[in-house]
């Protein structure tokens, strides 16, 4: 089936009470362990691709890849660009074939994001193509992507914002973090088990923009859990990753009940696969062969968005919907 872009995908998921998953790809066995978890929860689903992704694996095979997998899914897929740096990244993803695009002015003032923004929502407007932008600002490294101190989103802004821009959906800033270390030690508690448990995410915020913007549809960035199991396994077989946390599934399950109709979603599927080569390598180092290391990994990838889905988003059982 052909691409489809997120306003219906987010209408339903605002009156639904779920939100859809945005997985980063890079390659084909991310693209592959991600569509087969769609398809195995029979959940819509969001491949978005950063301009590091871009970079790595080359636009047009990225593309192909993502073309390939609409000849094999039944269910809705939107192609989305994440952390648009500036107008002609934009551009080039709308120019080719991208359904909806992130544009991150959030770097910039308050005036400058709204002229970035707007520029690029009439572009993509003319275009048939959705746009997500950004208010405050996440700490944290994801490829191109590098915050040393964050902002909370001030609820005060998006009302202008969203209104002198004309974006179709807004990622704001609650907590969450990029990369697998979200959180300092000292910004967290430790359980009796010495465990870091990092703050909640500010539902106050979230609510508050919720009823300034009723019924338009939130994103939230940076939000793998840093699941535990890819962390010890990646540790256990030489890893280095050691106070690496991330967000709670239950604190994501309640935003996704709320507005947020957007949860993105990558550390989690780098250490699944990572996790998956390191633990093969080190259980068969006589291998040599790629697809055999591979091939586990991907597995990974395939069980944690399909965990993903239908524990933290919700969104299984929803691809009819679309």
């Amino acid at each position: 089936m052909p691409l489809v872009d997120t306003k219906e995908m987010f209408k339903r998921a605002y009156e639904g009470g779920y939100a859809i998953g945005a997985f980063n790809v890079n390659n084909m066995e991310i693209v592959q362990g991600i569509v087969a978890a769609a398809e195995e929860t029979q959940s819509p689903v969001i491949l978005q691709a950063s301009a590091g992704a871009r970079k790595y694996a080359g636009a047009e095979y990225l593309f192909g890849l993502v073309e390939s997998a609409l000849k094999v899914s039944t269910v809705p897929i939107a192609l989305h660009l994440d952390h648009g740096a500036d107008f002609e990244t934009c551009k080039s993803c709308i120019d080719g074939g991208f359904t909806s695009v992130m544009i991150d002015g959030s770097a910039q003032s308050f005036e400058a994001n709204i002229a970035i923004t707007k520029e690029v929502v009439e572009y993509a407007h003319a275009h048939g193509v959705v746009v997500e932008g950004e208010l405050g600002q996440l700490e944290g490294i994801e490829d191109d992507v590098n915050v040393t101190t964050g902002s909370y989103t001030d609820p005060d802004d998006v009302e202008e914002f969203v209104s002198r821009t004309g974006v179709d959906s807004l990622a704001i800033a609650i907590g969450t973090s990029h990369g697998a270390f979200k959180f300092r030690p000292e910004q967290c508690t430790r359980n009796e088990q010495g465990v870091l448990v990092p703050p909640d995410l500010r539902f106050d915020i979230l609510e508050e923009i919720s009823q300034r913007l009723p019924g338009f549809p939130i994103v939230l960035h940076g939000a793998s859990s840093v699941v535990p199991k890819y962390v010890e396994i990646i540790n256990h077989y030489g890893g280095n990753l050691k106070d690496a946390i991330g967000i709670p599934e239950d604190q994501l399950r309640k935003a996704a009940r709320s507005a947020v109709c957007k949860i993105n979603i990558d550390s989690d599927m780098r250490l699944a696969l990572t996790a998956g080569i390191r633990e093969h390598m080190a259980k068969y180092p006589e291998h040599f062969d790629p697809r055999q290391y591979l091939k586990p990994a991907r597995q990974n990838i395939q069980d944690i968005v399909a965990h993903k889905i239908r524990n933290v988003l919700g969104s299984d059982g929803k691809a009819i919907d679309v």
